[in-house]
């Protein structure tokens, strides 16, 4: 063991810890990697440079080439080997470098990935955990600021969640990998260096499960529950302190699994405020965002004092970067959209 990985090591048992995001799925990954010999990560410049966020920074340092492996620039190739792999006993991880390079390796995800195990009746599993940088916000050039989740939550044997914090990054990688489903893991990238306090020897709760992230005050009639995930997770808390301050009480619920989606805190929740808003950086047209729409409807419809409002990117082509604080939703759309269902 290397002077770095006894580092690295020791820190990820240290308690709590301030981490960035980047830094949770960095320790995430080295956790799973120390714990199991056949978790094996491949992708673009993931190995000597670190990847491209440096999420992977140090890995195949430690734990070597045949672990951490340098791929040519070819998104079938990656998903076509890890399902080999993964048939063969590994758990694979996949880095596609960028959320708009995904396209090219979306046969070998639906075509194969998400059907073996139902194809072979149960007999092959297909563990293996395929991380997306998605989101916008970080001034970059096409196919670089996309939000494609909801395209994998159309398809059947695919588990789909997105971390919001350095806490879900360490601990829900961890479990991503133990999985012996296959998991797309979308990671909110301009959100990578954000910190926070992470117990890495706390026991972590569920991997598909949505979560209260903060719980309005119940003694005012003006109430709204914000559902979210990914990168528009701190919009919608700094949108509820913002709230606050004039008398708005807003619970925040976090997502995290898209796919199979977790609508019970949600559903709890607005049959206290009798109000939703959902906010997501994808557009809004049939996505993620118009089917919990449709199930709060469906289950909270005697509860409901205001149509649901959603908050989301426009159903057109991620824009030139010198547009796209005009596309993603920010604080003002946030709040305009609380006002509008508190006007009913």
């Amino acid at each position: 063991m290397t002077a770095t990985m006894s580092r690295d090591a020791e820190q990820a048992g240290q308690g709590t810890q301030t981490l960035t995001i980047a830094k949770g799925l960095n320790l995430g990954l080295r956790a799973a990697m120390e714990a199991d010999n056949k978790v094996i990560l491949l992708g673009e410049d993931i190995g000597r440079l670190g990847g491209v966020f440096r999420v992977t920074d140090g890995l195949q340092k430690d734990f070597g080439e045949e672990r951490v492996l340098d791929t040519p620039l070819s998104e079938s190739g990656i998903i076509g080997a890890a399902i080999g792999l993964a048939v063969r006993g590994y758990r694979p991880v996949c880095e596609i470098q960028f959320d708009g390079f995904i396209f090219p390796g979306f046969d070998q995800i639906i075509s194969q990935l998400a059907k073996l195990h139902y194809r072979s009746e149960g007999r092959i599993s297909v563990p293996v955990v395929v991380r997306v940088p998605y989101g916008g916000g970080i001034g970059a050039v096409e196919h670089h600021s996309e939000s494609p989740e909801s395209l994998f939550c159309h398809i059947a044997g695919l588990k789909v969640v997105s971390c919001s914090n350095a806490t879900d990054a360490y601990w829900m990688m961890q479990q991503a990998i133990a999985s012996d489903d296959p998991v797309m893991f979308f990671e909110p990238k301009r959100r990578y260096w954000e910190k926070a306090d992470v117990d890495t020897t706390a026991e972590p709760g569920p991997l598909m499960a949505s979560r209260l992230v903060r719980r309005g005050d119940q003694n005012t009639t003006k109430r709204a529950t914000l559902v979210s995930y990914g990168p528009q997770m701190r919009t919608c808390l700094d949108a509820a302190t913002a709230a606050a301050e004039d008398g708005v009480s807003l619970d925040v619920i976090d997502l995290r699994s898209l796919s199979p989606l977790s609508l019970e805190p949600v559903f709890e929740s607005v049959r206290r405020t009798g109000r939703l808003v959902m906010v997501t950086e994808a557009p809004s047209e049939s996505s993620i965002s118009s089917e919990v729409a449709a199930r709060v409807q469906q289950e909270c419809f005697y509860s409901l004092e205001a149509p649901v409002h959603r908050v989301t990117g426009f159903d057109t082509p991620y824009p030139p970067a010198k547009l796209e604080e005009h596309y993603l939703p920010d604080l003002d759309r946030v709040l305009y959209a609380v006002d509008q269902t508190l006007a009913y």
